[in-house]
């Protein structure tokens, strides 16, 4: 099989990926067993198909990561050590067909592609597990499959379901209801996960008995969180402040998945988003795991993976085509005062 990826142009984001005279292209070939080669700016990947599709997932992420998150070519290197070292039990036949959960319809939760599979045993392995990538990809989704298979057999007491409610901000006031109707809005797709893998009336006896809790991210602060599985939902909205506030509430026995697409971040411009700061901040410690989706992973329909590829391409061309505008601006400007 062969693909080709096209990274653009010769600037700092294309040396990252493919390194100072093909350094990591080198690096790439051996660790995930493919040939690869640069022509032009594109790069060429050929080999056994799995093998491929695992590289230029890898690359494809790299891509939309380095457009917000600058990085050198030695930490694309390691990355994609890390990524390889974690993956070695994901191609057993026990790891493919393991059930996560049956839900109320009779309906098997499994992992359908290398990296949500990559996730769910990083999950079983790690204290905490941030998923990061685009939507569609399965990342809270599966999270809530994981987070109820825990309590089912007993190793945590509770399941905590949180997200930040930005849009809302210091605002609720201004919003009908009492709280729990001014922040409804913000938490209804974690309400959708639960509902769509427990029948109502469990569902329904299990949040009224705290066995579930689902709360707006403001509210985990002054709390520790002993013995639960803690999904953080839409992280790439909490501040720096919260995500700190959040990572230091948990307590002993607790398990915690934090998802996000940091190309999706409404915070005001003048905020750094929680969730960057914290893949910059927590690499490297044994006890956290990250897993970087990418459209590749989309499991929703198969027109949400055109979409975001579309959307993809869309901003490509448009931040060239405004590269080439200044650089016209510039080149008149400069003619202008030469004529002077």
């Amino acid at each position: 099989m062969e693909e080709r990826i096209d990274l653009g142009s010769f600037d700092e984001r294309f040396y990252a990926i493919v390194g100072r005279g093909d350094e990591n292209l080198k690096q790439f070939s051996q660790l995930f067993g493919v040939k690869v080669t640069a022509r032009g700016t594109e790069v060429i990947i050929k080999g056994e198909e799995e093998k491929v599709r695992a590289l230029a997932d890898f690359i494809r992420t790299i891509m939309r990561e380095i457009k917000t998150t600058p990085m050198t070519a030695q930490e694309v290197r390691e990355r994609a050590k890390a990524l390889l070292k974690a993956r070695p039990q994901e191609t057993t036949p026990q790891t493919q067909e393991e059930v996560i959960l049956v839900t109320h319809r009779k309906k098997a939760i499994v992992p359908k592609t290398p990296t949500q599979k990559l996730y769910v045993q990083a999950i079983r392995e790690k204290d905490i597990v941030f998923g990061v990538g685009p939507a569609g990809t399965g990342k809270t989704y599966l999270a809530m499959a994981m987070a109820l298979a825990h309590i089912k057999e007993g190793k945590v007491n509770k399941i905590i379901l949180t997200r930040p409610a930005i849009e809302a901000g210091e605002k609720l006031g201004f919003l009908p209801g009492g709280i729990a109707e001014k922040v409804d809005p913000y938490l209804r797709p974690l309400y959708d996960a639960l509902y769509d893998m427990v029948d109502y009336d469990k569902a329904t006896y299990m949040l009224e008995r705290n066995v579930i809790e689902i709360a707006p991210l403001a509210f985990m602060r002054g709390r520790t969180l002993n013995d639960a599985f803690i999904i953080l939902d839409e992280a790439q909205n909490a501040t720096r402040d919260q995500m700190k506030m959040f990572l230091t509430r948990i307590g002993f026995g607790s398990k915690v998945v934090i998802t996000g697409d940091i190309t999706q971040i409404d915070l005001p411009k003048k905020e750094e988003s929680g969730l960057v700061e914290a893949i910059k901040v927590l690499q490297g410690i044994e006890e956290i795991a990250f897993v970087w989706f990418s459209q590749e992973d989309v499991v929703r329909h198969p027109i949400v993976a055109r979409i975001i590829r579309a959307y993809e391409e869309y901003e490509k061309q448009s931040s060239s085509e405004s590269g080439e505008r200044k650089s016209k601006k510039k080149v008149v400007k400069g003619s202008t005062a030469e004529g002077s």
